[in-house]
């Protein structure tokens, strides 16, 4: 939902962009028209840039389930949940029950919508509430996202923390299991990345983002070293302006390479990983999903190799360090082909992107 504030508050800190922009821009907008359309045009980008699945956290997750649904972007849908008055849940006090019946209304009934719940960080939800979140989620075997650890100063945000650092006080609350993704994970330290390793949990690393708000850079060559359930993410087009996971691959294949000047630290073939089978294990997918092998799962893309840029193919660095979303040429989600020879069939593109301008006032 949020491609409605793309390039709104560009050039600032996350706390800044967040608390001085974003939460006051969502305040004024956010409605159930607002989430499903501009849910509707992300979907259009990703599907478009090769992206057959997504995992999104947000308010009215409703919209955003079906809209991704219409469109034909598989999708795990999580719903929102946070300590303060938010879009559908008024009543903090009724946040739980909100997510709650989210999930009962998703689960098993669509092809391509799988529900989850997001609590939205542990600055933003107190002990109790991350408790008894996380619990639900376990009644219903749902997967369970929380932003940890993205900036350098958040456990100083948390209200009453249980450990040194955020990701010591999601273990120490209980919350850190297989069916649990860590959102960003920029400032884990070592003994973080053994949390994070002997509970099973995943991380969803998101660079440009993290790089754009100067929140740091994730350890990522020690979570691989450490056989983390790493996937790769763009956190949205509010903080990274773009949703393509091309982008995103190249960035995350280089950065983490600057420092300790280490070529190999991730190499391109980890990284395509990341972007495929990595990520759709880590959002509690599992086999069968960002692979092509006898049997899988009906999700795949053509891209055109006669490109220039793309010429000669010597390995699987060709996509990562110089493939684009332009190259993309097929896209089936399903089974269900969702763009051929670059023409998106399962959207009105032109109304969608005039929903998304009048939304902003354009």
């Amino acid at each position: 939902p949020m491609t409605l504030f793309r390039g709104m508050a560009d050039d600032l800190d996350l706390t800044t962009w967040l608390h001085g922009h974003i939460f006051p821009a969502e305040a004024r907008a956010v409605c159930p028209e607002m989430v499903y359309w501009c849910s509707k045009l992300a979907a259009a980008e990703m599907l478009l840039s090769g992206t057959t699945t997504v995992a999104d956290g947000y308010f009215l997750e409703d919209e955003v389930a079906r809209a991704c649904a219409e469109t034909g972007l598989r999708c795990v849908a999580a719903q929102a949940v946070i300590d303060f008055p938010a879009p559908g849940a008024e009543d903090p006090k009724k946040n739980i029950e909100v997510a709650e019946r989210f999930l009962a209304r998703w689960q098993d009934r669509h092809p391509l919508i799988s529900p989850a719940v997001f609590a939205h960080s542990p600055y933003a939800c107190g002990n109790d509430t991350l408790r008894r979140a996380k619990a639900m989620a376990r009644r219903h075997n749902a997967p369970f996202f929380i932003h940890a650890a993205e900036t350098r100063d958040e456990i100083r945000m948390i209200a009453e923390p249980l450990a040194p650092t955020p990701i010591g006080h999601l273990a120490q609350l209980d919350l850190l299991d297989r069916d649990t993704v860590c959102v960003h994970c920029v400032w884990a330290d070592e003994q973080d990345i053994e949390l994070l390793a002997q509970s099973g949990a995943a991380v969803a690393t998101c660079p440009q983002s993290n790089a754009k708000l100067a929140s740091g850079r994730a350890p990522l060559a020690d979570m691989l070293r450490r056989n983390l359930r790493v996937g790769l993410g763009t956190d949205g087009a509010a903080s990274n302006n773009s949703l393509d996971l091309f982008r995103e691959m190249d960035f995350a294949a280089k950065v983490h390479k600057t420092r300790p000047n280490n070529a190999v630290a991730v190499s391109a073939a980890q990284t395509l990983v990341m972007a495929t089978s990595a990520g759709a294990e880590a959002v509690g997918l599992g086999s069968g999903h960002g692979v092509l092998t006898a049997g899988a799962v009906a999700d795949l893309i053509l891209i055109d190799l006669a490109q220039p840029h793309l010429q000669p193919t010597h390995s699987a660095g060709i996509p990562v360090y110089s493939g684009c979303a332009a190259d993309v040429r097929t896209v089936v989600v399903n089974g269900r082909v969702a763009v051929h020879n670059r023409k998106l069939l399962t959207v009105d593109l032109q109304e969608t992107c005039a929903q998304v301008r009048r939304l902003a006032g354009q």
